[in-house]
């Protein structure tokens, strides 16, 4: 099991954007669900900060072993969960993974995440 907590920089100008593609995960649960499936993706959660006018986005995840790559998939939400993430996502600014210093998950919740 992986668990990770990712910043990414927003673009310049793209704080509009952000809220379109977090509005279409919202609005497409049912389908965003369905695509965590072949990814082992237990958890993944968005969160956004504004930091001195310059916009970041965070990921949150609890992920099995051996998932499917959101990069490798066919399903159309990931496809535009990923024309999102390249529109909004500033590759000049590379991702910091912040460490996990304790993991805390119930033993009964962990073997169902195997």
């Amino acid at each position: 099991m992986q668990v990770e907590l990712s910043r990414f920089r927003v673009k310049p100008n793209c704080s509009g954007i952000v809220e379109e593609w977090i509005a279409f995960l919202n609005d497409d649960m049912r389908d965003v669900l369905v695509t965590l499936e072949g990814e082992r993706m237990y958890v993944e959660s968005i969160f956004t900060e504004c930091i001195e006018g310059v916009d970041y986005m965070y990921w949150y995840t609890v992920q099995g072993k051996d998932g499917d790559a959101v990069e490798n998939s066919e399903h159309w939400l990931d496809k535009k969960h990923i024309e999102y993430w390249q529109a909004c996502i500033d590759k000049l600014y590379p991702a910091v993974d912040l460490p996990s210093r304790v993991t805390m998950i119930p033993d009964r919740v962990r073997q169902l995440m195997r």
